[in-house]
Parts: structure tokens; sequence; C-alpha cells
């Protein structure tokens, strides 16, 4: 780094100069950081002949025309001819003049008010030999680049001003290309047209275009024209991480404990750095500012955890910024995943039978935790952070106390470590046991029905690889038996996709009938829930109201009624106010209207709620009760009408279906 400054101040030392130079580097590597805190500085500091520099810098960011830099240019200059300005700074040891006071300088100077009583020198004003122009942010202007390189040509070329341009060749380059994309596809399908080579299959047609656009515009070659003639040399700019880390690292001395932390792991910190494969240090900024928070709170509520445990929470806040910011992923890469024992489900799967559909996670733990060893590496509440900047309390508290209870692996159940580790981390000795102790998990029934599955795909591995001294055949057996021990402590899976997704399916036919049995039982215990809901809802006729509307808003969408008596309900309406009538009619009415297709299985006990409200209110005295009654089932008889007759006779076949499990 200190050759690149050298190289700089070599270029301003030079007597006679006709050219500028260039610094080049990735975006987020710190270029502007290197100008104002080492060259800056450094030609400031320069005496030669008895003449000092001044250096003025500019952004070229979101500049529209040329105009806005000659202004720009000379708000610098008359700045910095201002005597009293100058006093003041000295006086005060200020080397620069901060942009938000530049701003209130500008607009006091417009208005007359500038406190500055000399004339202006105008030698000052008119040399040149004493200026340096710096002009950043190059490829990020709102101004044809050609013509922004033209007008520092000027300066360059004329005035004979050392002059510095800090950009991004590669994105100034896309941009390049990409100026005026659709006017350029617009003229190139046309000439291709003309020249009756559009259709011709010689090469593909995106192919044909491509070409087209950068043999008519090709705004690359005049921009290399300009440069050759104006830049005379360019300076790739490539930062030792070391010392830029070391600068990120001083914003925490307030903190000293944060501070000791961060610095006795600056390796890990430059390692996770390298690994992302981009050199972008605001992003690594932003990463340390959000794991200061992360280690603030995790040290407030539980100041006891584990070094390996805060080291792991390093790498995965870099890791993650780095993903998500850098746009290597999408943001929803992670969100379905919930907490660390999905992560490594995922992982185990993905590595032990070869399921390739989760790659990207098994990349990035691949790349991130290479020759890192930790049993926790996903932490929800820090993805939460970096993806949504909120600090979830819950997340974060669900996510600590899962870490000390299952920090030690040895203490977690046989079956949780086949599901959640890699099998070759269990020693010989210990294999065995957990085999034996899972397989008497199993025979008992006393884990979820999802997870039965899951376990099935890992034991028919380790039968194929002779791991485990049981046959296919005999395995599908007990697993079959167990299924029904289990169901009748499961609850319902409604992620069975998502679940089933986190093993690798592709071990055999065998895994079919496993899962078809799955379903077929995961089905009932779908029903089952549906029918304790209603029975839970319902029962809050008349009694409850209040408890009832905001129950039943919550399962507006799902078919709940057909596993409720038509008969029952109808006796809790009657006994319900006329007011609360109206109000479940209205809610019955809307839920269908919005979701039909979802409460088709509705339809049979809809008709036989109309009917019993039919045939009570026939030969009843008027009354308002019994009118609201008639309108109940009018709209009840609405709802029916809004389904075909094919439709009516596949629910009622459903709903015999129905019946007939219930009674079995």
């Amino acid at each position: 780094m200190e050759d690149l400054v050298e190289s700089i101040l070599d270029y301003i030392r030079a007597d006679y100069t006709d050219y500028a130079i260039m610094i080049n580097g990735e975006w987020g590597s710190g270029k502007t950081y290197f100008w104002n805190n080492k060259v800056r500085n450094k030609i400031e500091s320069l005496s030669l002949n008895g003449k000092k520099y001044t250096t003025i810098y500019m952004s070229l960011y979101g500049i529209s025309n040329l105009e806005d830099i000659s202004k720009k240019i000379f708000i610098e200059t008359t700045q910095l001819m201002d005597k009293n300005l100058k006093k003041y700074m000295d006086s005060h040891q200020e080397s620069r003049i901060p942009e938000y006071a530049k701003t209130g300088l500008n607009m006091a100077n417009s208005f007359g008010l500038s406190q500055n009583s000399d004339k202006m020198d105008y030698a000052s004003f008119f040399a040149t030999d004493d200026k340096i122009l710096c002009f950043d942010d190059l490829e990020r202007a709102n101004v044809d680049v050609i013509d922004i390189l033209g007008y520092i040509n000027n300066f360059v070329e004329h005035d004979h001003i050392k002059t510095i341009i800090i950009c991004n060749e590669k994105e100034l380059s896309a941009k390049l290309k990409s100026t005026n994309l659709e006017m350029k596809t617009f003229i190139a399908t046309y000439i291709l047209d003309k020249e009756g080579s559009l259709l011709n299959s010689d090469k593909p047609m995106v192919e044909k275009i491509s070409d087209k656009i950068e043999y008519v515009f090709d705004k690359a070659n005049d921009y290399e024209r300009i440069k050759e003639k104006l830049i005379g040399e360019t300076f790739e700019y490539v930062p030792k991480f070391n010392y830029i880390i070391d600068g990120l690292l001083m914003r925490y001395y307030k903190n000293e404990e944060l501070m000791k932390f961060l610095r006795e792991h600056t390796s890990l910190i430059t390692s996770t750095f390298v690994k992302s494969g981009t050199r972008n240090l605001r992003i690594l900024k932003h990463a340390l500012n959000d794991f200061s928070k992360v280690y603030e709170v995790v040290n407030k509520y539980y100041p006891n955890t584990k070094l390996r445990v805060l080291q792991t929470m390093l790498i995965f806040t870099i890791a993650v910024s780095f993903e998500i910011k850098a746009g290597k992923i999408t943001k929803d890469k992670f969100v379905t995943i919930e907490s660390n024992e999905e992560y490594k489900s995922i992982l185990v799967s993905s590595r032990v039978l070869m399921d390739n559909r989760q790659f990207y996670i098994k990349e990035f733990d691949n790349n991130y935790y290479f020759n890192f060893k930790s049993d926790y590496r996903f932490f929800k509440f820090i993805e939460i952070y970096v993806r949504t900047r909120i600090f979830d309390m819950k997340a974060f508290k669900k996510d600590m106390e899962c870490i000390i209870n299952t920090i030690d692996t040895e203490k977690l159940p046989g079956y949780k470590r086949l599901l959640t580790e890699e099998y070759w981390k269990i020693s010989d000795e210990k294999f065995p046991e957990i085999i034996e102790e899972v397989i008497g998990n199993i025979k008992d029934g006393s884990l979820k029905l999802i997870e039965i599955v899951k376990l099935f795909a890992y034991f028919s591995y380790f039968s194929k690889r002779h791991l485990i001294d049981y046959k296919i055949s005999d395995l599908k057996e007990m697993f079959l038996k167990s299924m029904d021990k289990a169901a009748k402590n499961s609850e319902y899976c409604d992620n069975v996709e998502e679940e089933l997704s986190r093993i690798g399916l592709d071990v055999g036919e065998e895994m079919d009938e496993i899962v078809s049995y799955f379903n077929e039982l995961n089905s009932k215990l779908k029903d089952d829930m549906y029918r304790k809901q209603a029975e839970k809802i319902f029962k809050c006729i008349p009694m409850k109201m209040e408890t009832f509307y905001d129950k039943f808003a919550e399962c507006m969408d799902k078919p709940i009624l057909n596993h409720y008596d038509a008969y029952q309900m109808f006796q809790r309406i009657t006994c319900a106010s006329n007011e609360d009538i109206v109000l479940i009619k209205e809610m019955l009415v809307n839920r269908f209207k919005k979701y039909r297709d979802e409460l088709v299985l509705e339809a049979p006990f809809i008709k036989k709620l109309q009917k019993v409200l039919e045939d009570y209110c026939k030969g009843k005295d008027t009354s308002i009760k019994i009118v609201m009654l008639k309108e109940f089932a009018n709209d009840l008889n609405e709802i029916i009408e809004m389904y075909t007759e094919e439709e009516l006779q596949d629910s009622l076949a459903d709903d015999d279906l129905m019946l007939s499990i219930d009674e079995l």
C-alpha cells in the first residue's frame, strides 16, 4: 500500500505532466477511505520549491450535467480562498471542511452573507500549479462518461493540473454496454432485418443482436481512445485487508471488551471476508456493526456464553451479510430455516444421502465453516436481524436457550443425533448404542410421525452399507407398525413437502410405501385437528361470542365445518342473540365467497344446516328471531348454489368417506 502511495506522490512531484492518473478498484474496497486517510494528507504535506499543494475532491455520484461539476469546482475553490475561513480552520486544526458545512457556506454566499471582507486573491484563484483535482465515483455519474473525461481533459491537457480519477472500471464497462439498451436493441434489430439476416439460423438471435449492438454502438472503444489520451497510469487498488480491518476496528475503541474480542479474532474476520469472494469493505463494515449489537445483547442476557459460540456468531454474521448484501442470493434463501437443528438436518441429508436439492446450504457451510468445527452454526435471530434490520428478542432467546440445551451433542437423544449430525462423527463404540436406542423409540411410538419417516431414510442407507444388521424388508415392517403408534401421539404436519425436502428420498422404492402411509395417517391427523378445532370454536356459542369470532376468524379458509354436527350447530345458533345470528351468518357467507374452492368439503354440512333451519321455521309464529333464522337459511341456500351438482356429489362422497373413517 505504501508503494502505491509513493507512486501517486511521484506523479505529484513531477515538474510537468499532461496526463491524469486513475485509481481502479471494486465498489466498497475502500478507495475513498484510502484517498482521505493515506493519499490526501501526504499530498498536502508535500513542500516542493516552497510550494504547498491544495487538494480539491469531488464525488461525481449523481452528477447529471457538466455544469454541476463546474459549480462544484468553483464552490470548493472559492471556499479555500476565504481567508477568514482558513484562519478559523488553522486555529482549530481542521484539515478539511465537512460536507454539511460546505452546504451552509454555499447558501450563505448565495445570500450575500459571506464573512470574508477581503477582496478575492485572483493570483491564488488563477494559480493551477498548486491544485490537485480528485474526481471520485466516475462510474456513478448520470452523465456520459466520454463527456466527463473530455471535460476533465481540459484541465489536464491545457492547464496541466495534476488530476486523479477514482473509479471501478468493471462497473464502468458494464454501464457503457447497458446505457439506452432498449433503444440500441431496437435499432440493431431494425438493421439486421433490413440486412435480411435477422431470421437466419446461423447463430442465436440474441447473440446476433448483441453483436450488432457492439458493432454499431461501441462506446467501449470511444472510452479506450479517450482514456489512452487522458490517463497516463492506472493503479489497481487492492488493499491489504489486515490494515483496512484494523482501521475498521478502531471505531469500537469505546467498547474495550468488544474491541479486545474483535482484535483477537482478526484472522477469523479476514478469512471469512476472503471466503465471501468479494472485496466490498462497506458490507464488512456493516456486518461488524451488526455483530457489535449481537455481542452486546448476548453478553447482557447470557454472559457465560462459550467462546466457540461467539466465534461462530461472528463468522455467521459476516457470512450472511455478504451472501445477502452482495446479491449472491435472494433474501428469502434462509427464511424457511427456523433453527440450527433444521440447518443441520439439511446438511446431513445433502452429505449423507447425496440430496442435492439443498445444494446452496451445503456450499454455504463448506465455504464459511471449512476447517472450523462448531455444533451450532445457524442463528435465526442473526439471520432475521441482517435480513430485516429487526432484532427479534423472541428468536434470540429461543436460539440461546437451544444453544444451552444442545451444545453438548452427547446429551442429545439418539434420534436427534442421527437427524442433525453426520453419522461419521459418532464413534464406532457409540453408534450401535444409538441405533438400538432409536429402534426402541420407534417401536414404542414415542417419536413424531414425520421423524419416523425421516429416520427410515437413514436406516435404509445404513442397511445398504451394512452398518446395521437389519434387512430393508424387516425395517419397513417395523417402521410401518410403529407409525400407527406414533400417529396416536403426533400432530398434523402442515409443511410435509418442506420437511421431506430436508432428507434424501432417493433411497429406493421402499420409501414410497412409507411416505404413502405417512400421507394417509397425516390426513387423518388433519381431520382430527379440524374436528377438535371445530368443537373448541363452536362451543363458544352463545356464551363466549367474542372468543368465537376471534377463533373462527383464524381458520376462515380451513374446512372445519365438515367435522362438526349440523344439528348441534343449529341448537347453538338458535340460542344466540338476534344480533349474533346475523353476524354468524355474515361470517359464513363471506368466507365462502372468499374461499369457495377451499371450502367445497363443507357443502354437505351447509346443506344439512340449511335444511334443519328451514324445517325449524316452518309453522312458527313470526318473530324477529324466526325472521333472522329464515334469512340465515336463505343465505345458506345461496352458498349451496355456488357449487355445481358435480362438486356437491364429490363433496358428499368425501363426507361419506369421512363418516366411515370416523366409525373405524
